[in-house]
């Protein structure tokens, strides 16, 4: 009789555990899931301050991850702008954010020109620098790509890039993508479960 017991005792604990298993599987993301299919955040780069950073230097602050660069007439600017209004939305839970604007244009874009431009739109965005080589392996890395267009009659050039914001949580695990297609709400909402879970609007 005793053994018996034990025996549905445990099978309740593994069906309460397995049932808690399954509801944080489950939790409501309205980004695209990418944890398991995107490696950790790891580089090592120049920030807008001319410091050499690395992926382990954001550790404990989610952190979206841009690439993008200082003269892109549209995207950059629109997506920035955007960004700065999720992190209003979050309020103090934005203190636990990071922007990572990663350039592909590193030959315009020094640390200076970084810093200004990012602080433009947010004071918790980092500009972020390298060499080509660095910036192409960190680009491969995540799947994202760009490509430099001819340059202009007056010398300038616009770079194609892609435009998608990953997102990473505090240990650096890459969990969530973000597209264009996905409204400033959803971004907020995936940030609250991140940086409070529960408190999601």
């Amino acid at each position: 009789m005793k053994s018996a017991l034990a025996r549905m005792a445990l099978l309740l604990l593994l069906v309460l555990g397995l049932s808690a298993c399954h509801r944080q599987d489950d939790m409501p993301w309205r980004l695209v899931q990418i944890a398991g299919h995107m490696p950790d955040l790891d580089f090592d780069l120049t920030d807008d301050a001319g410091k050499q950073v690395s992926g382990k230097d954001y550790r404990g602050k989610v952190v979206l991850l841009y690439f993008g660069y200082t003269h892109c007439p549209d995207v950059c600017p629109l997506t920035l702008a955007q960004l700065h209004v999720v992190m209003q939305r979050l309020g103090p839970l934005a203190d636990g954010v990071r922007i990572l604007f990663v350039s592909v244009d590193p030959a315009r874009d020094t640390p200076e020109v970084m810093h200004a431009y990012v602080n433009a739109f947010d004071t918790r965005a980092v500009g972020l620098t390298g060499k080509p080589g660095d910036i192409e392996a960190l680009s491969k890395r995540y799947r994202s790509a760009f490509t430099r267009e001819p340059a202009k009659e007056d010398g300038n050039y616009e770079v194609s890039h892609s435009s998608a914001i990953y997102v990473f949580d505090q240990d650096g695990k890459a969990r969530l993508l973000s597209t264009p297609n996905n409204p400033q709400s959803d971004m907020v909402h995936d940030l609250h479960l991140l940086l409070a879970p529960g408190t999601a609007p």
